[in-house]
């Protein structure tokens, strides 16, 4: 079976959120069930677009829709765990770009990879129900300059 691989670019994050999991986030193996993680993310990358003053619905002058995601599990993540999500942006276009999540968490003062994961994001209008425009604004944050 080929496994999803995520490369992760070489350099500084653009944000990192620490998000605690709840006991609500475990399911019947006793570990972070794989709905939940997706809900983290979604949550990471609000945490995100919140620091640049940003939300889904208005992300400098467009709105996000998710268009894909992967997710490549590399270990259990139990409640009372603190992850560290690790933000990138890459493959920018005019109206479309991709978030990849590193996410860890400490144990017994060693690091432990938790999950690697991509999504795909276009920008939107909701109004018109079609694919829009980047605004610089946000293709700055994301690009770091």
């Amino acid at each position: 079976m080929g496994r999803v691989k995520i490369k992760f670019p070489e350099q500084k994050p653009l944000y990192t959120a620490s998000i605690p999991v709840r006991i609500t986030d475990i399911n019947y193996g006793n570990h972070l069930g794989n709905d939940a993680l997706l809900s983290l993310i979604h949550e990471s990358r609000m945490q995100l677009l919140s620091q640049w003053g940003y939300d889904e619905l208005n992300a400098g002058g467009s709105a996000l829709i998710m268009a894909d995601v992967m997710i490549a599990y590399r270990g259990e993540a139990f409640y009372g765990d603190i992850l560290d999500v690790k933000l990138y942006a890459e493959e920018l276009t005019n109206q479309s770009f991709d978030l990849l999540y590193r996410i860890t968490t400490e144990r017994k003062e060693k690091t432990i990879e938790i999950a690697h994961a991509k999504t795909g994001m276009i920008c939107f209008d909701y109004g018109t129900r079609k694919i829009a425009p980047m605004g610089e604004g946000l293709r700055t944050k994301l690009t770091g300059i």
